[in-house]
């Protein structure tokens, strides 16, 4: 079983207020299990929520700005990807050719 922190624990860990936390689930920044009517946040998901209470709380970055910039980040991280596919794929035509 996944490990988990409630959004009443977070809110008070992290000094947030609850309808911060609430608006990243609305937005879909944050995915949350929920049991009994209470809100969870599964650990591996921590870095991603504290990523954007920091960049809420100390850059100053409203909702919007934090959907921005996580959907670019997204699609930097795939173009990544796909450039090391592609980088590979290019590697191995090169060995093929070069072993003949």
């Amino acid at each position: 079983m996944s490990e988990k922190i409630s959004r009443e624990e977070l809110v008070k860990i992290y000094n947030i207020e609850i309808t911060f936390f609430d608006e990243l689930v609305d937005s879909g920044l944050l995915n949350i299990q929920t049991e009994n009517e209470i809100r969870y946040l599964m650990y591996e998901d921590l870095p991603i929520f504290e990523r954007f209470t920091n960049w809420h709380y100390d850059l100053e970055i409203n909702l919007p700005g934090l959907e921005v910039i996580h959907e670019m980040l997204q699609k930097m991280e795939n173009l990544k990807q796909r450039n090391r596919e592609l980088m590979n794929k290019l590697s191995r035509i090169n060995d093929k050719y070069e072993d003949h």
